[in-house]
């Protein structure tokens, strides 16, 4: 493969990096969430991986993961999700739009399957309803 054929392989792959994101999130309807794992039930593993987990998904999920701002996290819990138990952790932040302008603060709930992430509700209010934070400095710091 000459030179070209390399730089046309790198572009194809940093859009197959965009645009996967944005259709995963397509895939999540009208209730916010994203789905990656089949549902699971029973006793749950706690999610020992839980902050390494969410920065990874956070870093393909925000449209710039860089400067985000307030970020802070709570330690996974057992809820029931969907009829299910799972662990839900939850995050809270303020991230840069398309525009480059800082959002209001969002707070998400993230539900974990076999100590795997498995889904993000967009609106936590309920599922997060009394979670403890304490600051994601992992958060703030991510880069591109």
């Amino acid at each position: 493969m000459d030179g070209h054929g390399r730089m046309s392989l790198k572009k194809s792959a940093r859009v197959i990096a965009i645009i996967l994101p944005i259709g995963l999130c397509a895939c999540g309807g009208p209730s916010g969430n994203i789905s990656f794992i089949e549902s699971a039930s029973g006793n749950q593993p706690f999610p020992t991986n839980y902050r390494t987990d969410l920065l990874a998904f956070m870093r393909t999920y925000l449209n710039d993961p860089v400067g985000v701002r307030g970020a802070s996290i709570s330690e996974p819990v057992q809820r029931t999700v969907g009829g299910s138990p799972r662990y839900v952790s939850c995050i809270r932040y303020s991230a840069k739009d398309f525009n480059g302008r800082y959002t209001p603060q969002q707070e998400r709930g993230v539900a974990f399957v076999d100590g795997r992430l498995d889904r993000v509700v967009e609106n936590g209010a309920e599922l997060c309803a009394g979670a403890t934070y304490v600051a994601f400095p992992e958060l703030e710091k991510m880069s591109r």
